[in-house]
This record gives C-alpha cells, structure tokens and sequence, in this order.
C-alpha cells in the first residue's frame, strides 16, 4: 500500500469538477471544491445525539475505515444571483441539484477507485435522500460529518458555511488510508448572528418562515420544498427527489465565503 497525499485527492476533486461541463456539452453550475480529510476517532461518536440517533458511525459504512472523506462542491455565483429572485427557485437551482447530485456521486467513485488502486478499500453513500420521511432526519448527514472534519460551521439556516460559503452541494465517504486531519476552517462559528454579529437575513429571506434565530421548522421547510416540485411546471421533467428551494442561502453574507473571518 502507498501513503496517500492530501493534496492528491484535493487535485483528483478539483480535475474532476472542471471536467464536468465539457463532459456533458454545458456551462456548469460549479466552482473548485474543497476537500478535507479526519481520522476516525472518538469525535464521531456524538454522531447520534447532535444529529440523529440512528446516524451511522463512520465505520458502520466500512468496519476497517479509518479516515472521512468530505468534499463540498460550490455553485457559480450567477446561479445563485439567478435563485435570488421571486419566492420560488429558478429552473436552473432545479437542474443544478439533479446534476451536482449526479456529480458527486461519480466523484466520491472517482476518489474510492484512486484509493483502492493504492490498496485501500473505501464506503459510500448517496449524495442525498439516505432519510427518513416521517421525520425527516438522515442517517448519514454529510453536514454533520463536515462539521466534526472541519470544513464548515453550522449558519442560522441550518446549513454548513464552508470557506468558500454555503451554495454548494456536500459529498463523503469513509477509507481505509490513514488521511489524518486536514481542516479548511478555523473559526468558531462562521455565521455572523452566531458569531453575536447583526445579520438574521436568511431568516428573513425564508418564504415560510421556518427559521428562527434558535430553531428550525423542519416539516414547513419539507412541505415547502415538495410544493415547488408539484407547482413548479419548469420542474416537471426532472426526477421526484428535486426537493430544492435555496431562498435562505440567495446572495447571504455568507454566500460564498465565511464572513467570520474577515471580521
């Protein structure tokens, strides 16, 4: 087996994500992923008490893992302008999700066949709908394990602000390299109203209101985004899982970047 380098993987994803629109005839919707990697060590343990408890440990996927994978693919700033307007989401935040979903699946195969021509087995799972309906919790939550590796801070909407901000799609998995830590974020909190900075503007930009300073209403955020899909006639040839909306991520201070640490 040979030791595998960080900066390999982070290549492989960044190789791969410019490849895509030329490999499908279109523009693309995304900009140069992160990557970050973690040992698997006790840190995962609170998977199910800050997340679900029925979330999976990381070795539930693969008994001999000893490292997270977590990468997170960032849209273009003109698709997430395009998203800003009205209260529904454009064709193209639809369209955006179906192919990023597609992406990084083919992307977290691309990294576990890296690895395994290095010797090392690899775990994945889906890029989304690993939850359950009835409660609408996951069993895997990328965001959680891209919290507990570093890569982003939880926002006051509920989503992870990565460095490079919070538009974008996550992807994991778990292998058999020790990867060790290799963290892309190093503040605190990477919400400004977190951080006890004035901001609260994705509670306001909320067509719902489900978001509050210190809570989320899950099931009107779901009843939200199933709406859209059976309204929404631009969304009717795309997949039954096309449960998007995005309004409280729409050109956000923390949009592209971790506002905290310019502070």
């Amino acid at each position: 087996m040979s030791k595998i380098n960080i900066d390999d993987l982070r290549l492989l994803a960044e190789e791969f994500v410019a490849a895509e629109p030329a490999r499908m005839g279109i523009e693309g919707f995304w900009q140069t992923p992160l990557l970050v990697s973690a040992s698997l060590d006790d840190r995962f343990d609170i998977l199910p008490q800050m997340a679900f408890d029925e979330h999976m440990h990381p070795q539930d996927l693969l008994p001999t893992a000893r490292s997270l994978i977590v990468f997170f693919i960032p849209f273009k700033r003109q698709l997430v302008k395009e998203n800003k307007k009205g209260d529904r989401p454009c064709r193209n935040w639809g369209l955006a999700y179906v192919q990023t979903n597609d992406l990084i699946g083919r992307l977290s195969q691309a990294l576990a066949e890296f690895l395994a021509a290095r010797g090392f087995k690899s775990g994945l799972t889906p890029a989304t709908h690993n939850f359950d309906e009835d409660i609408l919790m996951a069993r895997w939550s990328h965001k959680h394990l891209a919290f507990l590796a570093n890569l982003g801070r939880f926002g006051t909407h509920h989503m992870l602000i990565t460095p490079a901000g919070c538009t974008g799609r996550l992807g994991s998995l778990v292998t058999e390299a020790e990867l060790g830590d290799h963290p892309l974020i190093d503040t605190d909190e990477a919400c400004l109203l977190k951080a006890g900075k004035k901001c609260g503007k994705c509670i306001e930009a909320c067509p719902v209101n489900a978001l509050r300073e210190n809570g989320f209403e899950r099931r009107k955020c779901w009843n939200r985004l199933n709406e859209n899909l059976d309204i929404l006639d631009y969304f009717s040839d795309l997949p039954d899982s096309t449960h998007v909306c995005g309004k409280c991520a729409a050109l956000m201070p923390c949009s592209f970047l971790n506002p905290v640490a310019k502070l």
